[in-house]
This record gives C-alpha cells, structure tokens and sequence, in this order.
C-alpha cells in the first residue's frame, strides 16, 4: 500500500514554504512520526513528518521548491 506524505503543518499561520531537503534518502526506512523532510517559511523551519512506517518510495520535490499546505511530497511503501 501507498501512502502520501504532505506537508500538514507550516506553523505559525503560514501556507506557503520552501522546501530545504529531504532527511532520508529513497528506499530507507521511516517510522510513523519521524522527520523525513524540511521546509523552511520566513519565519519559521518545519519539519515534515511520517504518516505512516514503511519504506520511502518516491520523492516528489526538490530543494528550492515552493510548497503549499496540503502539497504531496512524496510517497512511502507500507509493508505488511
């Protein structure tokens, strides 16, 4: 199964962002919870977390990307 990872939470009222850089790698393991990308607002640094455990499947953007709430970023393998 395929979950998307978006980006939930800009803090502090913000809608819009830049992407920095994904903390894991594709094909690398990630527990529900986990930071597995940062995204950067002018005020404030945000970390993008897990949905789900699994494996990291796809990464859909790219540093220097503009990013609204809600934006899929990329996707993890669920294993069963």
């Amino acid at each position: 199964m395929i979950t998307e990872v978006t980006v939930a939470d800009l803090g502090e009222g913000n809608e819009e962002g830049i992407f920095v850089d994904w903390l894991v790698d594709e094909g690398e393991s990630v527990e529900a919870g986990e930071a597995v990308a940062e995204v950067m607002t002018d005020k404030v640094s945000s970390e993008v977390v897990a949905p789900v455990s699994g494996v990291l499947h796809e990464q859909r953007v790219s540093p220097d990307d503009t990013l609204t709430l809600g934006v899929v970023i990329g996707t993890i393998e669920v294993k069963r």
